[in-house]
């Protein structure tokens, strides 16, 4: 029961997180809250890892949530369960773009789209800091990280690093 039930969640995730892997992230903690697969900390763990590995992100995410829950075949699951509906809906999309892509209608609806994505990606930044700022140090690195990346535009690379470092100096 439990690789139907992670299909299907997976599945769904996969089918309405338009917009890349940070837009998994609030359906992951819904996940979280409704099956108890994971704890908000390791979702927060899973991010900060998914963020630093080569790959999709929501890929990575899901891989780790199918892990944590149901073993190797879980991860296997999950992760082509995330996948199925991009693929399936590309497929489509495939067959009739030519036929619609200069439609007016499809062209307003995909522009109505992009402010539903980013409402997801804020929500999901929201959920990921009330779990990862947990005192004043944590939110001292935060604000200094984000002054640094105004600031100074390096490679996001280095903001892991630094911060890593910081983690470990500062017993965070």
């Amino acid at each position: 029961m439990i690789y139907v039930l992670l299909a299907y969640e997976f599945f769904k995730i996969g089918l309405f997180a338009v917009g890349g892997g940070l837009v998994t992230v609030p359906f992951l903690f819904d996940l979280s809250e409704q099956y108890h697969w994971f704890s908000a900390a390791e979702l927060a763990d899973m991010i900060a890892i998914s963020q630093s590995t080569p790959g999709p992100i929501g890929i990575n995410m899901a891989t780790y949530a199918g892990f944590k829950t149901a073993g190797v075949f879980g991860s296997l699951l999950a992760t082509l369960s995330l996948v199925a509906p991009a693929v399936i809906v590309i497929y489509l999309i495939e067959k009739i773009l030519d036929k619609w892509a200069n439609n007016i209608y499809v062209q307003k609806v995909l522009t109505g789209i992009r402010p539903a994505v980013m409402a997801l990606i804020l929500f999901a930044g929201w959920d990921v800091a009330k779990v990862s700022i947990v005192d004043i140090k944590t939110a001292c690195l935060l604000a200094a990280l984000l002054l640094a990346m105004q600031f100074y535009r390096k490679n996001v690379f280095i903001y892991i690093i630094i911060s890593a470092i910081a983690g470990v100096v500062l017993q965070i």
